[in-house]
Parts: C-alpha cells; structure tokens; sequence
C-alpha cells in the first residue's frame, strides 16, 4: 500500500482500538483476505503467462462450485491416458495462479500422473476478490469430490499450508482430503506469526489483534494456534517432502526446519540460492521432487 493510505489505515485502527475492537478485528481480518485484482497483471506476471499459453491450452477446465462462488481448476492428462493413473493436485499461493506452477505440473505428468492444478478463490480465473485458509480448502475438498482420492497434494507457499491444512483436517466444516504424499514448496509454519505481522504492518492494537484472529476460530472451528505445520505434522504420518530455500526473504526458513522435525515420515531438502519463487521452476529441485512422487512405484518394482 501507498505510505500516505496506510498512514490512513493505521490511524483508524489506532482509534477503533479503544472504541471498538471487535468491528475493527473484522475489518482488518477482511483487508488481510482481500486479493489484487487477478485481471491487473505486472510484466512479469504476463510474460509468465505467455511462456505457459501451450501447456495451458492442453488443458481441461472444470468449474467447482463453493458455497460462495467458484473456483476453475485445471486437468493436464499424461501424453498416454489412463484412467487408472495416480492423481496429483497442484495448488499455487498468495497472488499465483496455475500458469506459474508450469514446471511442478509438468514433472508430475511426465511422470504418469493425471494432474489438477486450482486457480484459488480470488485468483487467476476463480471468481471472488478474498481468499482465506477456509474457502481454499474447501476448493481442495471439492476438487477431491470431483478428481480424488490423491496420489500427492503439492503446494507452493500459501498453497502447500492449504495442503496440509486440507489433509489434517484442520478446518472442522471439511473432512480431511485423502493423500498419500505430500509436497511443501517454501510453506510458512505457523499462521499465527502470519496474522501477527500483519497486524504489525496496519497498526492493530492488541484487541483488535485478538478479535481478528478470533475470526478464524468462528470460520474454522478452531483456534489461529491450531494452524501450526510443525505440530500438524507430527499426527499427520504422511511422507512429507519439504523444500525451502535459506535465502527465502517472504516464508522464513526456520519455519521448514521446524517442520522437518517433526519425525522420521519428513524430510528437508534445502533448495540453496533460490529464494521464494525460483524454487518451483528449478531443473534440480524438480528433479529432487519427481524422485520422492515417484518413490511407491519404484519401490514396487524393486
């Protein structure tokens, strides 16, 4: 946000702290679930778009219908099709869409997997200008209904805590979605320390801080601590690959190796030099993911 608009920002809720906590912790929970204008693209959001107009094109596109709008979500069949063959869902973050999980999308097909990737509520071509961890899971969940169970759940940031959130289960509205594998690309920990920065960031008081993380309680059925990957982590006894890059400067890196600690089931792979987005298009980590998608199958035929 511009300076003198969030100089706005910060001066109102400074005031509403002591006047009304309660719509102020609504309000700010609504500012921090609003989305850019899928339509409004940067240059580099367009060339990217570009690069992926010919896998785009193979594409099927089903709309899911939610209880508040819909999401598309994408459906890229393996060069030989068969119906029998192992599903992955891709799922993008904050302020992606599907055209810029491209090279996740590819490494799973060209693995033999019939892959679905979502444009999330709010994002790409999914109607809505908000998105929070409970209207994304319900578009895994229904993406589920229509494609699953799931070989693997791969996401990329705000995308991989939706992923794991959608196979623990945490929103209580949605019964868990069945995977057997997970992929975490530069997920953050711990939700808490999400909401915490944005109210740093718009000035929130500590009332308002409360009544706005008390919103995900009355949305989810449980409270903001309850969306922590390191302890979900520890009960969910999928195979787990996390991959983060040290220099990542948006999702700290501490926050994977957290994670990875919670047991024999994860593992951590360290994506050195790559930061938060080049993380998904690199020939190497790419490498390292199909190896761990396609573990059960050469196990199999060991």
């Amino acid at each position: 946000m511009a300076a003198f608009p969030m100089k706005i920002i910060r001066g109102l809720f400074g005031a509403a702290e002591y006047a009304m906590p309660g719509v102020a912790g609504r309000v700010a929970f609504h500012l921090f679930a609003r989305t850019a204008d899928p339509a409004n693209l940067s240059p580099g959001e367009k060339r990217a778009n570009d690069r992926a107009a010919p896998l785009m094109a193979e594409a099927r596109k089903h709309r899911l219908e939610l209880k508040r709008g819909w999401v598309t979500a994408y459906e890229f069949r393996p060069e030989i099709y068969n119906p029998n063959a192992p599903v992955a869902l891709v799922v993008h973050g904050w302020r992606s869409r599907t055209e810029h999980m491209t090279g996740l999308i590819r490494t799973a097909r060209d693995l033999g997997f019939r892959v679905i990737s979502l444009d999330l509520p709010g994002h790409g071509r999914s109607s809505g200008r908000h998105i929070t961890m409970i209207n994304s899971v319900e578009a895994v969940k229904q993406a589920e209904t229509w494609f699953g169970p799931f070989d693997a759940l791969i996401g990329h940031s705000f995308g991989a805590a939706v992923s794991l959130n959608a196979a623990i289960g945490s929103v209580r509205q949605f019964r868990p979605v069945v995977a057997n594998r997970l992929v975490l690309i530069s997920s953050p920990n711990r939700m808490k320390a999400i909401f915490r920065w944005f109210g740093s960031t718009v000035g929130l008081g500590p009332k308002t801080q409360e009544a706005m993380e008390l919103q995900v309680l009355r949305l989810s059925g449980n409270p903001v601590e309850a969306f922590s990957g390191d302890v979900q982590l520890k009960s969910l006894r999928l195979p787990t690959l996390i991959v983060h890059a040290p220099d990542d400067q948006q999702v700290e890196f501490s926050g994977a190796e957290a994670m990875s600690r919670a047991g024999d089931h994860v593992r951590l792979l360290r994506a050195e030099g790559l930061g938060h987005s080049r993380i998904i298009s690199d020939a190497r980590t790419l490498a390292e993911i199909a190896a761990f998608l396609n573990e059960d199958r050469a196990r199999l035929a060991a």
